[in-house]
């Protein structure tokens, strides 16, 4: 066999330079090394750093791991003319770029550093970087790297799939506005350590070794970051999350040729959220660590963890059991929900199908599937009864598999038995409507008693519309909800629930999160996340509100576009949102939107572009075409959020400078002034005092103009407008709308 050949090019790229599946950039003291890999025998490839000459690849960085290559040999890692290091897939397609606008042809370089962080420096000063990848991390914190936290710059690490795929996995960790790490699974934090003392970690000594490795911590007016840095001999340190989901700090023994562990966090494997599989149980104190007896198949996977069964169907004749599991010390991430007793919270288990398990402790505590770990209780004060779902079926084939089943799984189903039939006799039996049974996994169907105490009678109104009322309500764990009431609702259940679904099924974080519902006879009720920072209306128009500054709305402008572009591109059914309007864009905490009010959405199989609708839109924000009775299609969309785009850079309304002289309306002023080539900074919200960044401001002004096109094809498609408001795509001048110049009786139409 011919040994396959690898050239190096030294540790620097050049402008219309290449590296190719061959070829790599090795860092000047030869400790890194950049280039092509394919972990395992996936037969994926991306770009990554590794360390050179260790005995196995060890990776610190990975460009695309989200998006792998499979032929590296037409694939190429490329620093652009315009300064921009990109990878190109085959037929030159870009799937990865560092994104950076604002350069001069010709103007940067690229050069792997011995400290393992690839930097685009500027050829006009190499002491400037432009861009690093110190700054955007996968998996691994290097010695030297800075570990920002509070601001927005925050730093996150995120673990691989598994050690065979980079693609990014559940577990991630970051600081906290001490200083303090946290490790999460998924949005939910299953390990907090301590906060920076001045000296080292709280609670966390080990991390400071003595003459390995030394901490330096800063925060001040300008920047908040942590870093480190390693001794000799153990110059070679790094700091991992690993796809089981443990946090590990690693030093190079030379010695022994191996990476020593200097700390593991979480201690306690148990503590990881869920170490060993769904619906399993974790004994820390006892062997094997992972019990995959009750809801698991007794099977591990490669990763040491419990193969979860396969769920019955949610079916008329599906027929589960619950086991038994005393002494146990409840997982977290639970439902919560108010319920008379046990067996309400038993059928209110058995009506949703995606419930996994259930506890009774005041009120029904409700897990659902992929979402829980257990531990065995040494203390009495958290013992508790545990009720793992499980369908009939299981219990058959295990019988079948082992001819006679274990005494555990015995004794779990007659006392599981045992007790359904004491409850049968001696409990009332609570109505449960079976419809809940249709709905996704995300999805929990509530009772409107539940809701209604929920809301404390919905008294508190916090907005209502020509469709619905929306009150403030929190469940029973004090999590604060938002309660949608829906008016006038003439479909079925049937087609209520299958659009419930098919909203339910939306995960994005620009998309306000569908928690649930309520279909008790003519009643119809959505129940939201609640988002404190209330309306952007409220943030733009209402006086007295803190004006948003020019970096946090043109954040909020691409947010709703990726949004948009979410519903429109990449739902399993396509969604028409329908009246998008500052009313309908939420903001979390950080400031970030969500679109909200799907009270109009139409909901489009994948084949199907277009809908006929009779209902009534908000004026102002609607397209000629929907006016005009036409049939519509996402492009109405498009054109609200030129609307919307128009009133984010104003701060003013455009249904307000309808009422008033057509030529201070905004969208027309914004279109002349583009197409005569003049200054749009004095059209600008006031608030902002001239405080923007001018480049955006262009894109953001030809991008509404495009967007309020006469012709729905003349318009972008929202995943056009993201690229154009995050200069990844040029946009060339727009031409000023009919619609517009009617308005002002001109017949004039510039090119």
């Amino acid at each position: 066999m011919t040994p396959q050949l690898i050239f190096s090019i030294r540790d620097t790229i050049l402008p219309g330079e290449s590296l190719s599946r061959n070829r790599t950039l090795i860092s000047q003291g030869g400790t890194f090394e950049m280039g092509f890999f394919s972990p395992g025998n996936t037969g994926n490839y991306y770009v990554g750093i590794w360390y050179k000459g260790l005995p196995q690849k060890t990776l610190v960085w990975v460009a695309n791991r989200n998006h792998p290559v499979s032929d590296p040999f037409s694939s190429e890692l490329e620093l652009l003319w315009d300064g921009n290091l990109v990878i190109l897939a085959s037929s030159k397609r870009q799937i990865w770029s560092t994104r950076l606008t604002l350069l001069m042809p010709n103007s940067t370089s690229g050069v792997l550093l011995d400290n393992g962080n690839f930097i685009l420096r500027k050829t006009s000063d190499v002491s400037s970087v432009a861009w690093q990848s110190f700054d955007h991390p996968t998996d691994t914190w290097l010695p030297g790297a800075k570990f920002k936290f509070n601001t927005s710059e925050k730093t996150v690490l995120v673990a691989w799939r598994n050690v065979n795929d980079p693609t990014s996995g559940i577990f991630s960790t970051s600081m906290g506005a001490e200083g303090a790490l946290s490790l999460f699974n998924r949005s939910e934090a299953y390990w907090i350590g301590g906060d920076w003392t001045g000296d080292d970690y709280r609670r966390r000594s080990s991390l400071t070794v003595e003459n390995v490795i030394n901490y330096t911590f800063v925060s001040n007016e300008n920047e908040s970051f942590s870093k480190y840095s390693a001794i000799a001999p153990y110059n070679l340190s790094r700091i991992v999350i690993e796809p089981t989901g443990l946090l590990k700090q690693l030093v190079w023994a030379k010695n022994i040729q191996e990476w020593k562990v200097l700390w593991a966090y979480p201690t306690q494997k148990c503590e990881i959220y869920p170490f060993c599989g769904a619906a399993s149980n974790c004994n820390q104190s006892d062997a094997p660590l992972c019990d995959c007896a009750l809801g698991s198949s007794d099977d591990l996977n490669h990763m040491g963890r419990c193969n979860r069964r396969i769920a019955s169907k949610c079916s008329g004749d599906r027929k589960d059991i619950f086991f038994l599991m005393p002494r146990t010390q409840l997982p977290n991430n639970f439902d919560s929900f108010a319920v008379e007793n046990i067996e309400a919270c038993r059928l209110l288990c058995l009506s949703n199908c995606s419930c996994s398990a259930f506890a009774y402790i005041a009120n029904c505590q409700i897990w659902t599937d992929e979402r829980f770990l257990v531990q065995r209780s040494a203390n009495d004060g958290v013992f508790k009864d545990f009720y793992v779902r499980i369908a009939v079926l299981d219990w058959k084939e295990e019988i079948k598999k082992k001819g006679k089943p274990s005494l555990k799984f015995i004794a779990a189903v007659v006392v599981s038995l045992a007790f359904l039939v004491l409850l049968s006799v001696s409990l009332v039996t609570i109505r449960t409507r079976r419809s809940a049974c249709a709905v996704d996994d995300h999805l929990l169907h509530f009772e409107y008693r539940v809701l209604k105490k929920a809301t404390k009678n919905f008294s508190e109104k916090i907005g209502e519309g020509g469709f619905s009322s929306v009150f403030r309500g929190a469940l029973p764990d004090s999590t604060p909800i938002a309660v949608k009431k829906l008016a006038n609702q003439n479909t079925s259940n049937k087609q209520f629930l299958a659009e419930v679904r098919t909203i339910g099924m939306i995960q994005h974080v620009s998309v306000v999160r569908l928690r649930g519902f309520c279909a008790d006879k003519s009643k119809r009720f959505l129940v939201y996340d609640y988002l404190k920072n209330g309306s952007l209306a409220a943030h733009l128009f209402q006086k007295g509100s803190n004006a948003l500054d020019w970096k946090t709305r043109y954040g909020i402008a691409i947010g709703i576009a990726k949004g948009l572009g979410y519903l429109h591109e990449r739902c399993r059914d396509h969604i028409i949102h329908c009246d998008i309007k500052p009313e309908n864009i939420l903001l979390n905490s950080e400031l970030a939107p969500q679109i909200a009010d799907f009270g109009l959405a139409k909901l489009l199989g994948r084949d199907v572009s277009c809908v006929i609708t009779t209902m009534r839109g908000t004026r102002g924000y609607l397209a000629p075409e929907w006016i005009s009775g036409g049939a519509i299609t996402s492009k109405v969309d498009v054109f609200s959020y030129g609307k919307l785009l128009f009133e984010i850079i104003s701060g003013k309304r455009n249904i307000e400078e309808l009422n008033s002289d057509m030529r201070d309306y905004l969208p027309l002023q914004v279109a002349k002034s583009i197409a005569k080539g003049e200054e749009v900074l004095p059209l600008v919200d006031r608030r902002l005092e001239g405080l923007v960044e001018m480049e955006e401001l262009c894109r953001a002004c030809k991008v509404a103009c495009w967007c309020i096109q006469d012709s729905e094809k003349d318009r972008p498609t929202m995943s056009q407008v993201v690229q154009i408001l995050e200069g990844v795509m040029a946009v060339e001048k727009p031409p000023i709308p009919r619609i517009l110049l009617k308005l002002v009786g001109s017949d004039e139409i510039e090119a």
